[in-house]
């Protein structure tokens, strides 16, 4: 006798859905799913007619889910990331030889690639692929079988899946020619006389620690910052600070290299340094927890961040 049919969902805009929710947001949501806001919205409507209710409150302070929303959440996210789980599962019996790691281009070009060769020497020809993942858009990776990435610190603690590697200190840097002999300021309130480089949108995800406010207020600089040159990334930022277009406020581990070269310079002494509100974790499939490949690269890199922070510039 044949089975009955099953009535399932469309898969696609399951995905909108948890995306939409997860972000509180349709433009963001269309931002990591590479669409546009009115193809999520279509998938949400076709999930809609499918369940028979609304299940998103649209709102000015963001989305939020309906009772049958909330009801269909539940278990949702871990149903996706079984799925991806799977997919990890086939990837390791089919290519048991190779590695690919996915972390965020600023650590992957300032920290990860000038130490990533030394790794794979040691892994008997093991092939290993580096892929760009910038986890703020993208929490459920693409194809990679181990990813560093940068979570809040109440999240960011070891677990069967999970490492925690670090967290950094936040502090400006430039080039040497723009402080007075290359060292950093002895007043700090002449931060005030130099050009400064913004990240990113003021007070949108960013903790204290990037804002240049603050920064003034702690060093007792009266009136506002100046206005001078924003990025959307740390890591055009610090390109832009390295081709000495202003101070840059950074992060410890992204330039550490750079310091200890000199081809940056503190700006302040470290004692006014601000710990991230975030921190580095490398994160595994639980598919793929025991598999040799996964647990050495983990292990590498937690030493490598250890090294590096111990005698952190």
């Amino acid at each position: 006798m044949r089975s009955p049919a099953r009535s399932l969902p469309p898969f696609d805009a399951l995905v909108a859905f948890d995306t939409a929710l997860r972000h509180r947001s349709m433009t963001l949501a269309a931002a990591e799913l590479g669409m546009t806001q009115s193809a999520v919205s279509h998938r949400l409507r076709r999930l809609e007619a499918f369940v028979g209710a609304p299940l998103l409150h649209r709102a000015p302070s963001g989305l939020s889910a309906t009772p049958a929303g909330t009801a269909l959440a539940t278990g949702l996210s871990g149903l996706l990331d079984g799925l991806a789980d799977l997919r990890a599962r086939c990837r390791a019996v089919a290519l048991p030889t190779g590695l690919r790691v996915g972390v965020g281009a600023a650590l992957a070009d300032y920290w990860l690639v000038r130490r990533l060769p030394a790794f794979a020497a040691a892994q008997s020809g093991m092939e290993v692929e580096l892929t760009i993942v910038e986890s703020e858009l993208q929490p459920r990776a693409p194809d990679v079988d181990v990813q560093i990435t940068w979570q809040p610190v109440a999240t960011a603690r070891n677990t069967s899946t999970q490492r925690l590697l670090f967290q950094e200190q936040v502090f400006p840097v430039c080039v040497p020619a723009l402080l007075p002999g290359g060292r950093p300021l002895r007043d700090p309130t002449a931060l005030a006389t130099l050009p400064l480089l913004h990240k990113g949108q003021p007070g949108r995800g960013q903790g204290a620690e990037w804002s240049w406010p603050v920064w003034f207020e702690r060093l007792g600089i009266p009136g506002r910052p100046p206005a001078g040159l924003r990025f959307g990334t740390i890591h055009t930022a610090l390109a832009a600070a390295l081709q000495g277009a202003g101070v840059v406020m950074a992060r410890s581990l992204l330039v550490h290299d750079a310091l200890k070269e000199g081809r940056l310079v503190r700006v302040l002494p470290a004692s006014w340094d601000m710990p991230s509100s975030k921190a580095h974790i490398v994160r595994w499939p639980a598919a793929l927890n025991g598999d040799r490949r996964v647990r050495g690269f983990a292990a590498w890199v937690s030493r490598e961040a250890e090294k590096t922070t111990r005698k952190r510039g």
